[in-house]
């Protein structure tokens, strides 16, 4: 992924990648990137995870906080 500025990333890419498999999973597309890869996803598929990702990842951010949270990790 580019960066274009020096500011430090708020999360590493392997929680980044996490959050993005998981909504990948939601909307159904899981089973083909597995299995054909993302380079060999059209734009308007990555487009449905990317576009997802604003509002769903919050989602799944919030989500993995409060289990987090329940189980007294930080």
């Amino acid at each position: 992924m580019a960066q274009f500025t020096n500011r430090p990333k708020l999360l590493p890419d392997d929680v980044l990648d996490r959050f993005k498999y998981e909504i990948a999973d939601e909307i159904g597309l899981l089973n083909k990137i597995e299995s054909v890869g993302w380079p060999e996803m059209s734009s308007r598929e990555c487009g449905r995870v990317g576009g997802k990702i604003g509002g769903n990842m919050v989602k799944v951010m919030i989500r993995y906080a409060e289990q987090s949270l329940a189980q007294g990790k930080k």
